[in-house]
């Protein structure tokens, strides 16, 4: 079910179930249905068409396809033009790479280290090439000057030759003495400072005879760092550091030396503006993650959107969407650029922000925000040495801010709960939007015919403490619910125009596609591909990939006939159990190639998975069960989240169980099942037990009123 976006209906949450780029000429802005007029977007930026020639479709990142033969009223007869799966089947590995097209040919990474160049007609491959063995997540490649540039898992990235898949150069980053993560000082060769190596990350872009390669490590204490080489060489033009060193502009925003091990990495691809010579680049967390303690201060880079001098490095400016965060709130994305026209004005915008369910429309040449911008006030916490405002954007957020109980962000009991920028210390607390919240990574789509904004978003809750003596650590609660949609948002207003809620979380790589066909496309983690109606979401046409999607669907044309393309390789976040595969798809109208068989899809609840243990009927509570001696552990633990022995019981219907709270414990515990009810022993002081008979099959997931993060699971047969 689809629905205008009332403003009754959003606050309360309710949910319903369920560079220079060789381009073809793009469709003419439309007069939107009951949107905005468009202005013609700048040409500098790019336009795809007969080829989706960059992650993003072009340098601004706007996801949209010029190409118009695929419609709202023929998207039915589409079926599989060809199929391969790229590593023989392997289901080992979750993909992420969103494929590049240039001249028919489809170009594209796999998690096991493998670039290919694969015929977009037929689907045969044309050349592959190995570039190394350790595994990391592989989000795109780079193809311009007869190259395609790609990184990899031993962080080096490398020219291939774009005919052959030879190695043109290769260029080492990251560099392997790094390793060592020295405390004491800084490697003059490098300037690292602690902390850990990191590893590249991100889709690399190429613009005017540069490459731009970002990083990933801010939960490991990595010093982030945005590199630009040269295209034909592979020399390093600029770094760019996420948290400036001694002397530099924003050192003294972090508390002593905690810079040097301060995140604010760059995990996702840029976006170019030609015109005005700028990269803009989103940076991500401080470290340590959710405990601020040792690092006052706003801790710039983190959490920014920078403006960066394309050829020079030089930071023109930046915005700090997030200060002093703990919560995971970095908003990493590839940044947006539209042209909009606004009270009778063109403006450029840089469109910028996720987790927090809320969009920052700044202006691209100032960092001016185009809907206005207010610090308030927020809770705060000394000992997180909180900053005492946050910036709030014009308009309204595309999702609530808070857990809320008619949809799955209603929180597992007896946890603290808050909304955005609630602060917190030893006590596990829920927060909505959490670290999986809000629309996290995926790829937007701007379409010039609706003049909006579409993004996948999830409805899912995390907990957070500080981490310190193995408290939880933004762990999504064990039984909670995951599901989420897609919503509209018009950035004319930065308001939300229409919202579409389902089963699944999409915030994780699940881009959207619009094109000029009026039709929009997009992945989820059942394998299930989907077209749209951009007016509404109406689901016109769905296919079975045979794995999650958790790439950007593209498009482009071979001879006349246009081709819609993904990589189905799954995920691992947020749910654990996403189908993994290989599976590389085109689809054109008649094609012939049937769907693939439906994988299991992922559980819609955050499961236990540990393995079952029968044989017992008692529970202890505030202990860790020992694997080993089949038995409970025997010292008492209140920060784990699995401190339920066993954690996992099966049971045949009929049978009585015992939760027994040691007498030798120094707390009460408890067992309450939620969210069915079907037991509570209460508080039970040390040596106090309570027994319940289960006579209904099913699956009863349970959690300690007084330590609420320790989660068990009873399943009935």
């Amino acid at each position: 079910m689809t629905r205008p976006l009332g403003r009754r209906a959003f606050l309360t949450g309710a949910a319903t179930a369920g560079g220079a780029l060789a381009l073809t000429t793009p469709a003419a802005p439309a007069q939107a249905e009951g949107g905005p007029s468009v202005p013609k977007q700048p040409p500098g930026l790019g336009r795809t068409g007969r080829d989706y020639p960059t992650v993003g479709g072009d340098l601004g990142n706007q996801n949209h396809s010029g190409l118009r033969q695929i419609t709202r009223q023929n998207a039915k007869r589409l079926g599989g033009a060809w199929h391969v799966n790229l590593e023989g089947g392997d289901a080992s590995a979750a993909q992420q790479s969103t494929i590049v097209t240039k001249d028919g040919v489809l170009y594209v990474q796999t998690t096991q280290q493998n670039v290919f160049a694969v015929d977009g007609r037929t689907g045969a491959v044309k050349w592959k090439t190995n570039v190394g063995s350790r595994r990391t997540n592989m989000r795109g490649v780079a193809v311009a000057d007869g190259k395609v540039f790609t990184a990899s898992g031993a962080n080096i990235v490398y020219a291939l030759d774009q005919e052959t898949g030879a190695v043109v150069w290769q260029k080492q980053l990251l560099l392997d003495v790094e390793e060592s993560g020295d405390p004491d000082g800084c490697d003059p060769a490098n300037g690292q400072c602690g902390g850990s190596i990191g590893t590249l990350a991100g889709a690399i872009v190429h613009w005017d005879g540069m490459i731009y390669v970002g990083m990933q490590g801010s939960t490991i204490g990595a010093r982030g760092r945005a590199y630009a080489l040269h295209a034909d060489t592979g020399e390093i033009a600029w770094i760019f550091w996420g948290a400036p060193g001694p002397g530099e502009f924003g050192n003294d925003t972090w508390e002593g030396e905690s810079w040097k091990t301060g995140g604010a990495v760059t995990w996702m691809h840029p976006a170019v503006d030609p015109e005005l010579g700028l990269v803009y680049w989103t940076f991500g967390n401080p470290y340590p993650r959710t405990n601020g303690s040792t690092r006052g201060g706003t801790n710039l880079f983190a959490n920014c959107l920078l403006a960066i001098d394309a050829k020079t490095g030089e930071r023109r400016w930046h915005f700090q969407s997030v200060h002093h965060d703990i919560w995971d709130y970095d908003n990493v994305m590839a940044p947006v650029l539209v042209d909009l026209r606004i009270k009778g004005r063109t403006r450029k915008v840089v469109v910028y922000g996720s987790k927090v369910g809320m969009f920052y429309v700044l202006d691209r040449r100032t960092g001016e925000p185009v809907h206005g911008m207010k610090e308030k006030p927020v809770p705060q916490d000394a000992r997180q040495k909180t900053w005492p405002t946050q910036p709030f954007p014009g308009g309204r957020p595309f999702v609530h801010q808070q857990p809320d109980f008619h949809d799955t962000t209603r929180p597992v009991p007896y946890y603290p709960t808050g909304g955005i920028f609630t602060p917190f210390w030893d006590e596990a607390t829920i927060l909505y939007p959490g670290a999986g919240g809000g629309a996290d990574w995926s790829h937007l789509s701007f379409s010039p015919h609706t003049g909006h904004l579409y993004v996948g978003y999830g409805l899912i809750n995390s907990s957070y403490s500080n981490t310190n003596g193995g408290r939880v650590n933004t762990a999504r609660p064990y039984g909670e619910y995951f599901s989420g949609g897609i919503v509209a948002v018009d950035p004319h207003t930065n308001e939300p125009v229409w919202r579409k809620e389902g089963d699944w979380s999409l915030a994780h790589g699940n881009g959207i596609l619009t094109t000029a066909g009026r039709v929009m496309f997009q992945g989820g983690p059942d394998g299930v591909l989907t077209a749209m109606d951009d007016r509404n979401g109406e689901v016109l046409w769905s296919w079975q990939t045979g794995a999650g999607v958790h790439t950007s669907p593209v498009s482009y044309e071979i001879d006349g006939v246009q081709y819609i393309a993904v990589l189905a390789g799954g995920n691992g976040l947020p749910y654990p159990d996403i189908p993994k595969g290989d599976h590389l798809w085109a689809f054109r109208l008649g094609g012939t190639v049937a769907p693939a068989a439906a994988p299991v899809p992922p559980s819609k609840r955050n499961q236990i998975r540990v393995a079952a243990v029968t044989g017992t009927t008692t529970i202890t509570l505030g202990r860790l069960w020992d694997n080993a001696a089949q038995a409970p552990g025997a010292v008492e633990n209140t920060v784990s989240q699995n401190a339920m022995a066993p954690q996992h019981l099966e049971i045949p219907k009929g049978t009585t169980v015992t939760f027994v709270n040691p007498a030798d414990n120094a707390n009460s515990h408890g067992a309450a099942s939620f969210f069915d009810h079907e037991f509570a022993t209460g508080r039970l002081a040390p040596g106090q037990t309570y027994t319940h008979t289960f006579d209904k099959a099913g699956e009863y997931f349970y959690n300690d009123p007084v330590f609420p993060q320790s989660t068990g699971k009873i399943v009935v047969r």
